[in-house]
């Protein structure tokens, strides 16, 4: 999750003190630097549309989420819609709004059920034409423009050590909680193309993968 000393399932990062530890992959943290990572490949855009999903994390991290999106859009400059999606079923009315509001770009903020979804959004975010900014590299390797964030591949293969030392007797109450170290940028030069965008050389050369 995003932030679970926030959320109160455990004391601290470095001591849990109770029955619960893992990982976290940082949440409204990354935010600013999804938006200044969306407007340095797509410069001209001013209204964005922001999808979330109401109860995806905690209290605390949710607001988290919105308050940090707010105050980068209006740092950058941007136009926002903070757009709700509380079920799958609500997906497309979403975009719909989107759409109606004239939005011109796209983030999708951190949510279980949105992953879940992941193949979908991209196809409504291609269909509606809309640069979108993701946080996982599966929206990306879908067909979506571009991710930033922690791989969450490796975030599992680190909790199943965790699962192992913890079968073998360990105490969740003294395994810190993990935080990632390496983050990755995904862009995927073939969606720019469809969507008429060009991005420059100085942008594709600090992405970790350009996907052709």
């Amino acid at each position: 999750m995003g932030d679970p000393v926030g959320d109160e399932l455990v004391a601290s990062l470095g001591s849990p003190g109770g029955n619960v530890t893992g990982n976290t992959f940082l949440g409204p943290e990354l935010v600013a630097k999804r938006l200044q990572l969306l407007r340095d490949a797509v410069p001209g855009f001013s209204r964005l549309a922001a999808i979330w999903h109401p109860g995806a994390y905690g209290e605390r991290t949710m607001q988290g989420f919105l308050k940090e999106t707010e105050a980068t859009a209006r740092k950058l400059g941007i136009e926002l819609q903070l757009v709700q999606a509380l079920y799958a079923a609500e997906i497309e009315n979403a975009f719909s709004a989107m759409i109606r509001w004239n939005a011109d770009t796209l983030i999708v903020l951190p949510s279980p059920m949105l992953f879940a979804e992941h193949r979908r959004i991209v196809q409504l975010a291609a269909k509606n034409r809309l640069p979108a900014m993701y946080q996982a590299r599966e929206f990306v390797d879908a067909g979506g423009l571009m991710s930033y964030g922690a791989n969450l591949a490796d975030l599992n293969r680190r909790a199943a050590t965790y699962v192992d030392k913890i079968l073998k007797g360990a105490k969740p109450a003294d395994l810190p909680v993990e935080q990632p170290t390496k983050f990755e940028l995904l862009v995927n030069l073939k969606t720019a193309r469809e969507l008429g965008l060009t991005i420059n050389r100085e942008f594709l050369l600090i992405a970790d993968e350009v996907i052709e």
